[in-house]
């Protein structure tokens, strides 16, 4: 197997995905007859209201996924975002009835010498969180991610205020090892999902990454209840679990373990997000002699993203000490660059100050914790049917499923696809 590599240079008003197979002459993999720029750009970049797309947060365009579009995989009976404008008014979920309890907790206390509670009347409530808002506020991206699915929910420009500047405000003094929160779950002790994170990574952030926030917008809007909003917290680095919806209650405590729902569920709660290449856009069957061309997107973990490599060779291929695939035919695809513009965001520019830009470019591509797109065009084969893969290799060298294989630790499988070769 041999790619057919062209130089490319991507246009504004196409996806560059797109570009990059119209330029190599190539869109059979892209639909079944040859396509318009106008009407492949409608049919790679769109999602369509009438139905929720299956891959929503893995598409090229817009990068930033619309609110509407995200995946929702949220939890309660009933799910707090369905409850009416009323009803979400009286337990606390709306802007204006919004507040977080920040204490110690009752069974391995931490010492905080101004704790912050509802009987005390000392809560945080949304207007002050604003206005730490206005000399604290934090804006990065973020890919949201389920540990145990194998795409994207949605990929965001998250904002909000570090947790621990919040917990700087309740004046602890000693005996905390980790934070516990939960969100508004229904007045109902069985429907609580904790999640927790170790004090350290509150107070101080790992080299390269953004703090934990309590956000509060999503994409320069405020964040809607769909997605967790009023607040919520968005833990960067992390999968979905951690990052909490509808934030209540954040507990300073002295106890040495996670209590995280997850963990109760044979869940790894400290593995954060992996790297690994999956495809969007394989065709099923081909003609022999023609090119085969495939595309796809990469979610880059916290080890980076280097390579985005392809294979394809007969389905009767079998290495029965080979459960990683190290020996197929690994070859370079191409990793596509970052979008020119932003849509989902104002006038599709990236604000002054989010982290990992400048002057509204990013800083490295591709950017940690997010996605980013590849494609490639394969050379013809013969007629047979074949298996089609694609891995990443991260930036410590490490081939996709490696180092962290496990699948309760974060989806990282290499996936296969079978591809028919016909006779034209």
């Amino acid at each position: 197997m041999v790619l057919i590599s062209v130089p490319a240079s991507y246009a504004n008003t196409l996806s560059s995905r797109g570009v990059f197979f119209l330029q190599q002459g190539v869109v059979a993999g892209l639909g079944a007859t040859l396509l318009s720029p106008t009407s492949l750009l409608a049919q790679e970049t769109q999602p369509k209201k009438t139905s929720k797309p299956e891959k929503a947060g893995a598409l090229g365009e817009p990068y930033f996924t619309p609110t509407e579009f995200f995946q929702d995989v949220s939890r309660g009976k009933p799910i707090p975002h369905s409850l009416s404008e009323e009803r979400r008014r009286e337990v606390g979920l709306t802007s204006d009835t919004w507040s977080l309890e920040v204490v110690s907790d009752t069974a391995s206390p931490a010492k905080l010498l101004k704790p912050m509670s509802k009987a005390s009347g000392t809560a945080l409530n949304f207007e002050a969180l604003l206005k730490l808002g206005e000399q604290h506020s934090v804006r990065f991206p973020k890919v949201m991610t389920c540990l145990n699915m194998g795409c994207p929910l949605g990929m965001g420009l998250w904002e909000g205020v570090p947790l621990r500047t919040i917990l700087w405000l309740t004046e602890p003094k000693e005996n905390v090892r980790r934070v516990f929160y939960y969100g508004y779950h229904n007045d109902d002790p069985k429907q609580i999902f904790r999640s927790s994170l170790p004090i350290g990574r509150v107070l101080e952030d790992p080299i390269g990454l953004p703090p934990v926030i309590l956000c509060y917008k999503l994409n320069g809007e405020w964040l809607s209840p769909e997605r967790g909003g009023p607040v919520r917290l968005v833990v960067p680095e992390h999968y979905g679990f951690k990052s909490v919806k509808w934030l209540s209650h954040v507990v300073l405590t002295n106890a040495p373990f996670a209590n995280d729902t997850y963990a109760e569920q044979n869940n790894d709660v400290d593995s954060p997000l992996k790297t690994f290449a999956a495809s969007l856009s394989v065709p099923r069957e081909v003609k022999a002699g023609e090119p085969i061309p495939v595309s796809g997107y990469a979610q880059v973990g916290v080890a980076g993203l280097a390579k985005v490599q392809v294979s394809i060779e007969p389905s009767s291929t079998e290495r029965m000490d080979d459960p990683y695939h190290a020996q197929a035919p690994w070859l370079d695809a191409e990793i596509l660059p970052p979008p020119t513009q932003w849509h989902s965001l104002k006038d599709g520019l990236i604000p002054e100050g989010t982290f990992g830009f400048a002057q509204g470019k990013p800083v490295e591509w591709p950017l940690k914790l997010a996605n980013a797109h590849w494609a490639a065009n394969l050379s013809p084969l013969a007629a047979g049917e074949y298996l089609f893969r694609c891995r990443t290799i991260d930036q410590q060298g490490n081939a996709q499923p490696l180092p962290r294989p496990f699948r309760k630790s974060g989806h990282a499988a290499v996936e296969s696809i079978t591809v028919i070769v016909k006779d034209s």
